[in-house]
Formats: structure tokens, sequence, C-alpha cells
């Protein structure tokens, strides 16, 4: 029998076999990054930054000329009712294939990914701000505030990795909003990602620079600053593997202090140490487990959403993982080790040691490690070396977030120029996978951080903050809701969730639960933002400011969702109208899952029970 069409392109055209997508003539050929630079160090330097000639946004494929008519027609204008070319009219199909071909390096591992998941985003929102959120709403409200966000961000998470998992696209947030709900929302999720993560990186250099003042406040700043952000821009320049291992070390010293810190927070509680009694519930019933009441609670509600951000950067770090099948739902079952232990578990231990009417939770700078309950706790035990330990502790934590931060915005930049959703230059990819500009782009909002020796560093850091403190519900609702579509979708299209790589342990009902989660949470920071506590005693100019400080993100939002809107005149995507087959992975499912089963059925009931959250 002669050779097939087939046979030969495998034998003439070696390719990776996880790199197909099933049931799309456009197939995701990933790209390879072999080592082929020049002796010298200079020129392999210089050469790791120029854009590699061979790749392009369509991949060359040796079926090109059968497929040729069809990718022709993907870059014809769309034509109105008159017959002429639409203006200004935007391209689904082509966004969904250049996102599928991103030419990111797939470097990252699994113990990478599990590390971004359980620490990636431990920082100044656990260690510092929880302490102006337990100020304000007391213990209790603390408690059940992280919770509410914790089960809510579970569910999402879920979703994430089922999407992420099927579809490990560049942009993934944009990416699902676009292709799943409307081009022009996912315009404005991918600007509001963005913008979050860009004013992240001076927030925490800011921060970083104040943690320093813990231990001489007479110190300038602005060195520190410089020394922080080269260290940060330094890390996202050796390339997203750079970035796992950074964050794989910094994870790992912020479990040990967090866990390190729960052990101790057990013993300064039953009155394990020298001088110290026994503590248990009392301030709990003195000053009280609540503070200003329900309205407290909900005021507690974005600053918990604060902490938990980031948590869906192993969605976006999907792209650049070289197993997603593997390692991402490993890692996506991670998160619940971080809500119940880091977060969960530290935090009742704080309101256990520290009472809400602490004057040092009302130091101004929502940066201040001085203000940190965690350093109170340890300061009030008389212990003297570990609040500085616990200060070196925040300190990399808050390193690590600005880290992530150049990470998030940078590869979100790049897939919304892949979309045409922002300028081209904004994809360049060179050689080593990196997407050089948007990196560049990205590590230039850190010179925003020079402000940080101004006497109004506490105002600055407000206004950051309200930028991107409500960014993460929009982001996270719009995973759900991408979630609920692709599933109708999917079935409506003849495919059953056996077909699925991974499926969400929560499900639909899961998304439609985070979904609601995210919904009221804006209702009560609405309330909070117009009415906040004692606002009887504000100024008109007060609360205005009130408002926009706790609400920013929703005009934000809206501007970029109808300005886009009108200028592109997208609609919202059918259900039959939607593209499940672009940058789909096929596993090769039946097979996968009979060596998987085969593997669990050796397995004792106790790893049987642990794989199953873990």
């Amino acid at each position: 029998m002669p050779p097939s069409n087939h046979d030969i392109e495998m034998n003439i055209f070696p390719i990776k076999e996880d790199s197909l997508a099933q049931g799309s003539s456009y197939t995701m050929r990933e790209p390879l990054y072999e080592e082929t630079s020049p002796p010298r160090f200079f020129d392999r330097l210089v050469d790791g930054f120029r854009r590699d000639p061979n790749q392009r946004i369509t991949p060359e494929d040796p079926l090109d000329e059968i497929h040729a008519a069809e990718v022709a027609q993907l870059h014809r204008p769309i034509l109105g009712s008159n017959g002429s070319p639409r203006p200004h009219s935007y391209d689904v199909r082509l966004a969904n294939l250049q996102t599928a071909q991103s030419h990111l390096a797939r470097k990252l591992k699994g113990r990478h990914l599990q590390m971004i998941a359980i620490g990636g985003s431990i920082g100044t929102g656990l260690f510092v701000a929880s302490g102006r959120a337990l100020e304000v709403g007391g213990p209790a409200s603390l408690l059940v505030a992280y919770l509410f966000i914790g089960c809510m961000l579970y569910c999402t998470v879920q979703a994430l990795g089922e999407l992420a998992v099927c579809f490990p696209v560049a942009g993934s947030f944009s990416a699902y909003s676009t292709r799943f709900l409307d081009p022009s929302w996912g315009f404005a999720m991918g600007w509001n990602y963005a913008l979050q993560w860009l004013v992240a990186l001076p927030l925490e250099i800011i921060a970083a620079s104040i943690t320093i003042t813990y231990w001489n406040p007479d110190l300038n700043k602005a060195i520190f600053v410089t020394i922080f952000l080269i260290a940060v821009v330094a890390i996202n320049l050796f390339g997203v593997k750079g970035y796992g291992e950074a964050e794989f070390v910094f994870a790992i010293i912020k479990v040990i202090a967090v866990i390190g810190f729960i052990l101790l927070g057990i013993v300064l509680n039953i009155g394990g140490v020298p001088g110290g009694g026994y503590i248990g519930g009392l301030y709990w019933r003195e000053p009280g487990a609540f503070h200003n009441g329900f309205k407290g609670l909900c005021s507690v509600f974005v600053t918990a959403a604060f902490a938990f951000a980031g948590t869906e950067l192993v969605g976006l770090a999907a792209a650049e993982t070289a197993n997603p099948r593997k390692s991402l739902p490993t890692a996506i079952k991670q998160v619940f080790w971080r809500i119940t232990l880091f977060y969960i578990v530290a935090l009742f231990l704080i309101g256990l040691l520290v009472p809400y009417d602490d004057p040092r939770l009302l130091i101004p700078g929502s940066a201040s490690a001085a203000a940190s309950p965690f350093v109170i706790a340890i300061e009030n035990a008389g212990i003297d070396v570990l609040p500085s330990v616990m200060n070196v502790v925040i300190l990399i934590a808050v390193l690590s977030v600005g880290n992530s931060s150049v990470f998030g915005s940078s590869r979100t930049l790049a897939a919304l120029a892949d979309q045409n959703q922002a300028p081209r230059i904004l994809s360049y990819v060179d050689r080593r996978g990196r997407p050089l500009v948007s990196i560049m782009i990205a590590s230039s909002m850190g010179l925003l951080a020079y402000l940080a020796d101004l006497k109004e560093q506490g105002v600055v850091l407000d206004w950051l903050v309200a930028i991107s403190g409500l960014s993460s519900i929009f982001t996270w609702s719009s995973i759900c809701l991408a979630h609920i579509r692709f599933r109708r979708a999917w079935t409506q299209k003849g495919h059953s969730l056996r077909e699925l790589a991974f499926k969400s342990q929560c499900g639909v009902f899961g998304s439609y639960l985070g979904l609601l989660f995210n919904i009221l949470v804006l209702v009560a920071q609405f309330w909070v933002g117009a009415w906040p506590v004692n606002w009887e005693d504000q100024s008109s100019s007060e609360l205005a400011k009130n408002f926009f400080l706790q609400y920013m993100a929703v005009p934000v939002v809206i501007v970029f969702y109808v300005a886009h809107r009108l200028y592109a005149r997208t609609s919202f995507i059918k259900t039959a109208d939607m593209d499940i087959d672009t940058g789909r992975r096929d596993f090769n499912l039946p097979i996968l899952l009979a060596q998987e089963a085969e593997e669990r059925r050796g397995w004792p009931k106790w790893k049987r029970f642990y794989r199953f959250f873990c």
C-alpha cells in the first residue's frame, strides 16, 4: 500500500504529538526553541532579543496549500448590508487563531505551576492589608469574608482549569471572553486585567521600600526602589523559566513562614511562651467578634479579593507550560489547601492574637509592615528577633507579587496584541520566547514607585489599590460565565464531558455559584462605597473620594467596553457561532484515561483520597 499523505507529512515534518488541535484545520504547532546561539557571550545575548525569522502568526504548515483559501478567508473584510466593507469590524476567528499560535516558550514545569498556585499571590493582601480588614470588620468578619471569597475562588479556578487544559492559549482570560462571550467584553477584560497588574508593580515596589524603613525610618526609599525594580526586571528578562524558578523559591519561603506562624500562633494562644498567659477567645469577647456590623463585613470583601488576586495566574501560565494536561489540574487542586491553610487558619489565629482596636492597625499607609497583624502578634508576645524575620518574609512576598505583576501584565498585553486589541508591536516575541516589548512596557510602570518618597505616599497607594481592587472580581466572574457558555456550546455541538481532559470538580453549578458570589461582592462594595462606615460624619467631597476609591474599577471597565463596542461594532457571541475547535488540545483521551485508570488501580485508599484533592 502506498504511504498516505498523513504518513508523508509525519515523516517529512516531525511534530510534537500533543500540539495538534482536534477538529480544526488550524493545527497548534509549538515553536522549538533550540540552542543555536553564536559562540561568543555578547553575540549570544544580543541574538536572543531578536525576533525569530522562522516564527509566523499563522504557522508554516505542509497543508498550507489546501488551507490557503480558508486562511485567506479570515483576512477578508467583513461586508455590510450594502455589500461594501464594514469599517472597524472585528474578526473573532482570526483572534482565536492568533492566540492559539502563541510563540511563548513552553518551559514551565509542574513544580513551578504548583508553587505558583500555592504561594504565588501571598503578599501584602495577606500579611499587611488583613490588618486594616481586621480593624474595619473585626475577627469574625475577617474570617467570614476571606472564607466567602475563598469558596468563590475555588469554584472559579476549577472552571479556569477546565478551560485552560482544553485551550492553553495566550492571555486566556481575555481570550475566553472574546471567544465565548463578546469580543468587546474580552477587550475590556484584557485591558482591565493588564491595568490590574501594571499598577500592582509600583504598588508592590513602594510597599517593599516602606518595609525596609521598619528597621530605619530615615533611609532614602529611592535607593531601594531602584534595587527592587532592577531585580524584578532582571528576573523577567530570564524568560518564563527564570520567573518560574524565582516564584518557586519565593513561594517556598512564604509557605514555610505561614506554616511557622500558624505553629507559633497556636503556642502563643495557649500561653506557651514564658510570661504569656492563655488568650483563647478573649479578643472575640472583648472588644468583640464583629466591628461596624454587617457594613463592616461588606467592607472586608474587596480586601479579601485583593489578597486572593493572582490565584488565576496558573491559567495564564498554562500557555507556557510543557504539559498542561498533567501539571495544571494538580496545581488547580492546590488552591484548596492554600485557601484553607494559609488564609483561613492563619487569619483565624490573627483574630485570636490581635484585638481589632489595637492602635497599630491604624498606622497610615496601607503597605506599612508595622501595621501587619502578623508582626503585631509577634511583638505582643515580646519576642525580639521574630518581628524582623517576619518583615523579611513580607519583603520577599512583596517582591514576589511584583515579579508576578510583570509576568501577568506582559502576557496579557501580548495576547491583546495577538487578538488585534492592542498595538501589534506588543506581540513581539524574541528567540527565547519572551514577549520582550510587553515586558519593557510593564517594567516601565515600575518607575511610578519613585513616588515613594512623597509625603503623600499613602494617597498614591490608595489610588493604585483603587484601580486594581475590583479588577479581580470582573476577571473571576468572566471566567465563570465563559465556562458556563463553553459547556453549553460543547453539549450543543454533540460533544460529551468524557471528551474533556480535565473537568471542573464543581461542574457548571460551581460556575453559577462563583458568578453569583462575584455579583454579590460588587453589590456589597457599591453599598459600602456610597455609604461607608460612619458616612454621616463625612463631607460630600470625602464621600465622593471614598466612592471612587472603592469603585474605581467599574467605570474603567464600562469605558473600555462601550468604546470598543462602538468602534468595532461587535455583538454577543451566540452558542451556535462559538468556536470550540481552534486551539483545542487533542490528548488522545481514550488511551490516556485507560493508562491513568490502570495506574490508579494500584494505589492504596489513602493515595486515592489524597490525589482527589491534590
